[in-house]
């Protein structure tokens, strides 16, 4: 008996799960605010369905991320015959992993090096980046848009704004698909070593040739004499790579798919390029990047909508259903442009709201923008039902965007 069918009583998050995400949370949103699920290797998981739920749980310190504890709790719960969870401990100690006072300590210092201005200082070199992305589009009959902007765009953005060596980008971009891809521990364990070999390496630089970008500044980054350690710095590194290009290489895929998708918000969009920033926040809401939010436990047992979570439970904060409730969002499967997307839970809630927000809705916003302006004509190669999405239980993207970029 494999290990999905001792639990056919329970949704199987699978395959085809991830193909039919938006048609499957609706029917559970529908039915109930909290769903019990079990993943493909048998790990029993609570999934929260609904908006006002979600964004509860999301602010909940009752349920915990911290990773020591979370790890012994998902290894109690697999069934024997399934792989065991090993968090690299080098990568796993950032402050997504943590739970007040470490969190709170750790975003002090992190903010201190990642302000507003640091991010804001990096639009003309986005610019640049995605003119030159898209003029180097220009003479294709077709591209994968992944491949050609949605990619290359946001991981020269994060590797210059850290200081990484250009040479080592397509090394990142395989070991995070790696690390998300849900079905292969095996191989994400030793994509996680190869990362923190390189980031050991990597600080070690600019620690003897400081330099004037991020890395040079989480180094340096003091609070009342404290900073970050060794391996707080690696994590760190790591959760910024990873987190801030992933995410907005999904947004901007799934956002143009969502426009290809409904010829007439992309004519909106070409003919009123000031739709943008709203177009972007609807396409957070509409088929954002991150399905569930991280995995979280139960210190104690919890009710959500009613319904009792116990001590020691997994749970997952589901983000896409949530964006998709229609009763915060009116008619949530119209992809409308002009609609008041504020609110939406694609970057989280509380304490752990996303860090890099303003960077990726700064790339995103100049990412469609320039993209609209430079080819009105984009259009789909083939149909763009056929989309396929790649398997995680965290990262909601394609797997490639064909398009023809027409001409001005």
């Amino acid at each position: 008996m494999s290990t999905t069918e001792a639990y056919t009583d329970l949704p199987v998050f699978d395959h085809d799960f991830v193909q039919n995400l938006h048609a499957r949370f609706d029917q559970l949103r529908a039915a109930t605010p909290v769903q019990r699920m079990v993943t493909r290797d048998g790990l029993e998981v609570w999934v929260i369905t609904r908006y006002d739920d979600a964004r509860a749980a999301l602010a909940d310190s009752r349920l915990s991320k911290d990773v020591t504890r979370l790890q012994l709790v998902i290894n109690e719960k697999l069934p024997p015959v399934a792989d065991r969870r090993e968090f690299a401990s080098d990568l796993a100690g950032h402050m997504l992993n943590m739970d007040p006072p470490d969190h709170t300590r750790l975003r002090k210092l992190v903010v201190k090096a990642f302000t507003a201005r640091r991010v804001e200082g990096m639009r003309p070199r986005i610019e640049e980046i995605s003119a030159g992305l898209l003029d180097a589009m220009a003479d294709r009959s077709e591209v994968d848009l992944l491949d050609a902007f949605a990619f290359p765009l946001p991981i020269q953005v994060i590797s210059e704004l850290l200081g990484v060596d250009e040479t080592r980008r397509d090394d990142f971009r395989a070991w995070t698909n790696t690390l998300l891809d849900a079905s292969d521990h095996a191989s994400a364990k030793q994509a996680a070593e190869a990362m923190a070999k390189y980031l050991i390496e990597l600080i070690e630089i600019k620690r003897r040739e400081p330099a004037d970008d991020l890395l040079t500044g989480l180094i340096e980054a003091t609070e009342d004499e404290d900073r970050l350690s060794e391996q707080e710095l690696i994590s760190m590194v790591f959760l910024l790579l990873v987190a801030g290009h992933e995410t907005t290489v999904n947004l901007i895929g799934n956002g143009v798919l969502a426009l290809l998708r409904n010829p007439d918000q992309w004519a909106a969009l070409v003919a009123d390029p000031g739709l943008v920033p709203a177009a972007v926040e609807e396409m957070l809401r509409f088929d954002g990047p991150v399905i569930h939010g991280t995995f979280r436990y139960t210190a104690e047992a919890v009710e959500i909508g009613g319904v009792e979570i116990p001590a020691g439970e997994i749970v997952w904060v589901g983000l896409t259903s949530a964006n998709n409730d229609p009763d915060r969002f009116a008619e949530p499967k119209r992809f409308d442009i002009k609609r008041d997307a504020h609110g939406h839970l694609a970057f989280g809630h509380g304490i752990h709201f996303c860090l890099g927000a303003q960077l990726a809705r700064l790339e995103a916003q100049i990412a469609i923008r320039h993209l609209v302006e430079r080819f009105p004509n984009l259009r789909p190669v083939g149909s763009v039902e056929d989309a396929q999405w790649r398997f995680s239980s965290l990262i909601h993207g394609l797997r490639g965007l064909p398009v023809h970029p027409g001409t001005h």
